[in-house]
């Protein structure tokens, strides 16, 4: 796959992204997750949802734990024509582990280890640590990319209120 010239930064140092962000307006490249039943969820799991995809790189990480909680919360006071998916590279049962701990029930956690189809499809696979940048897409329910929201420091949060904001505009058009 092409390499952008695109990065995001951990502390300060430089990591190379592998791809290219979709565009808005552009249709989400097709991808292949693994839930945490170890059955298979792809781009076609989610039509005629908004869909809220938030990309982490460990939700075993306090950044990646605090977002994902974030969302969860958020995700219960939504319309339920909006789903929201926190995709990592962890493994399925780490992550059915974790959102049991977590107390998890409004997000629904994805796996990109086995082959970063995601990561790659969608221009957010860090190449050095074979890790996802932390994102956040929102795409309408004809898969259409709306809302792309790239942190660039990898230990920064992003923009919560403008991303539901921004979900909740795109269920209304």
């Amino acid at each position: 796959m092409e390499k952008e010239n695109k990065y995001v930064t951990l502390e300060g140092k430089r990591f190379s992204l592998i791809g290219n962000l979709p565009e808005i307006g552009s249709k989400l490249p097709d991808f292949k997750l693994l839930k945490n039943d170890l059955t298979p969820f792809s781009l076609s799991d989610i039509s005629q949802k908004v869909c809220i995809i938030t990309a982490v790189p460990s939700l075993d990480t306090s950044v990646c734990d605090k977002m994902t909680r974030n969302f969860n919360q958020q995700a219960a006071n939504l319309d339920e024509n909006i789903l929201v998916l926190a995709v990592s590279m962890d493994l399925p049962f780490a992550q059915k582990r974790w959102c049991a701990a977590a107390g998890i029930e409004n997000v629904i956690t994805l796996s990109d280890h086995l082959n970063a189809n995601f990561g790659k499809a969608l221009g957010i696979l860090i190449e050095e640590l074979r890790l996802l940048a932390r994102t956040v897409f929102i795409i309408d329910k004809n898969s259409i990319v709306r809302y792309v929201q790239l942190v660039e420091e990898i230990s920064d949060q992003p923009d919560y209120e403008a991303a539901v904001d921004a979900a909740k505009k795109i269920l209304s058009d």
